[in-house]
């Protein structure tokens, strides 16, 4: 290898961490999202990540970062939840961490309630709907989501709409 492929893999490396840092809150969202145990989420926080380097070079940088981010994360932790599903024969719940991230937030009892049955719906959800509230609870256009997803924006909207039904007659 000679010193200019050296260098170049190396400010490669530099910048794809830079990245990483800046949006490395999407990681752990999606890691926090689809775990709820500590260490299956770092492992899953370390497969994004070694997924998004892998990735990395055909990165279009006409694009939004965090759009690719969000679909390269999002597929990794839906093929996390399906190895696991597919491994335990259950469905993969995140109830017990849901009540703790209410418990360390400053809110009212009230407001806690909420959230964790808020919480507890999102958590009952397929894989694609799950991501789908993530998103929209993100504040993300509807047209990166359908990016993101890989769905059309009429797609994002009608599901979005009838998910918010579900919320309402369910919660």
């Amino acid at each position: 290898m000679d010193t200019t492929t050296s260098i170049s893999a190396h400010e490669t490396a530099r910048e794809f961490e830079a990245l990483l840092e800046r949006h490395r809150g999407i990681v752990f969202k999606v890691a926090h999202t689809y775990c709820h145990d500590t260490d299956d989420r770092a492992d899953l926080a370390q497969e994004i990540a070694a997924q998004l380097w892998h990735a990395y070079p055909s990165l279009d940088r006409a694009r939004s970062v965090s759009t690719w981010m969000y679909r390269i994360a999002l597929n990794v932790a839906i093929s996390h939840v399906r190895r696991q599903v597919a491994r335990a024969g259950r469905t993969v719940s995140l109830d017990d961490e849901l009540h703790d991230i209410a418990d360390d937030m400053a809110v009212t009892p009230e407001a806690a309630q909420h959230l964790r049955l808020l919480q507890a719906f999102i958590a009952r959800q397929a894989p694609l709907d799950r991501a789908l509230l993530l998103l929209y609870l993100e504040d993300r256009p509807q047209r990166e989501i359908a990016d993101v997803l890989g769905i059309s924006e009429t797609n994002v909207s009608t599901k979005i709409a009838r998910l918010k039904q579900r919320i309402r007659d369910e919660v």
